[in-house]
């Protein structure tokens, strides 16, 4: 063997050890402070397998996983690991609580409140489409590499607050929204492959869902246009349509909301805890 072989050889037999150290102190690497309406990334040795609840979680070749946690999830947050090497480790997260903006709203139109039996079984349908795209479960790991904003404005509704209308409270606001002209373009915040695209649904207008992979989709609600088709793959900062009032919307505005399959995440803290390096 030559000198510079055996250089190089020298150093992994001092470099291996350390590795093999460093993961055994922390063979699954988790964030600390979790919260309500988080999406969690973790890390692990390539190869483990990895069970959240009642489902395994994907692990691809760099060792990332991802999972979220909904408005009302009270933890705490338990992972069951299985390391390469046979060796089980259980890692357990509380999860903090975060308070809501709750809104009363009395005297509103109750056909306003109640949508009738047609529409009302109009927006079933349309609901399960949205809800089939998202049990997409590609190994692609899109997520991994962070989020942008889609576009910047004046925020003007929050992930998890709620409105009870005539004493009946209503599902709590599923995303982030972003005021902003008309015909405003709406870039995506990750690399992902478009599963659903729909210009008119009843109660969200022009929809677009972006799979991030491992289960992680963003949707885009109340569009004007569409610039995007079922089965594209986008690239982060790409348009994918622009900001409408579509459906039921009383504005112009962007919303993006997040999942974890059928879970529920807070974009905005997605954008403060996992930022694009390059994100703006």
């Amino acid at each position: 063997m030559n000198r510079p072989l055996l250089k190089i050889a020298a150093c992994l037999g001092l470099l291996l050890p350390l590795l093999a150290a460093a993961w055994d102190a922390a063979p699954v690497q988790l964030p600390d402070n979790l919260a309500q309406g988080d999406l969690v990334m973790g890390r692990t040795q390539p190869g483990s397998e990895v069970v959240y609840g009642d489902r395994s979680l994907r692990v691809d070749a760099q060792g990332h996983f991802v999972f979220g946690l909904g408005r009302d999830e009270a933890g705490p947050v338990s992972l069951l690991v299985k390391l390469p090497d046979g060796r089980l480790e259980t890692v357990q997260r509380p999860v903090a609580s975060r308070e809501w903006k709750i809104e009363r709203v009395d005297g509103v139109p109750q056909q306003t409140v109640t949508p009738d039996p047609a529409n009302a079984a109009r927006i079933a349908r349309e609901q399960a489409r949205v809800v089939a795209a998202r049990e997409r479960d590609d190994d692609r790991s899109d997520y991994a590499a962070g989020f942008r904003w889609p576009l910047q404005g004046r925020i003007s509704g929050v992930y998890g607050s709620q409105r009870i209308y005539n004493g009946t409270p209503r599902s709590p606001h599923s995303g982030l929204d972003v005021a902003a002209p008309n015909g405003t373009p709406i870039r995506a915040p990750a690399a992902g492959v478009v599963t659903f695209a729909d210009p008119g649904l009843y109660l969200t207008g022009g929809t677009v869902l972006l799979d991030h992979g491992h289960g992680v989709s963003s949707n885009f609600l109340h569009l004007s246009k569409i610039d995007v088709a079922v089965g594209d793959r986008v690239e982060a900062g790409q348009v994918i349509g622009q900001v409408g009032a579509t459906g039921r919307a009383t504005g112009p505005h962007m919303h993006w909301g997040m999942n974890w399959f059928g879970v529920r995440v807070d974009p905005r803290a997605v954008l403060e805890k996992w930022p694009a390096p390059d994100g703006r």
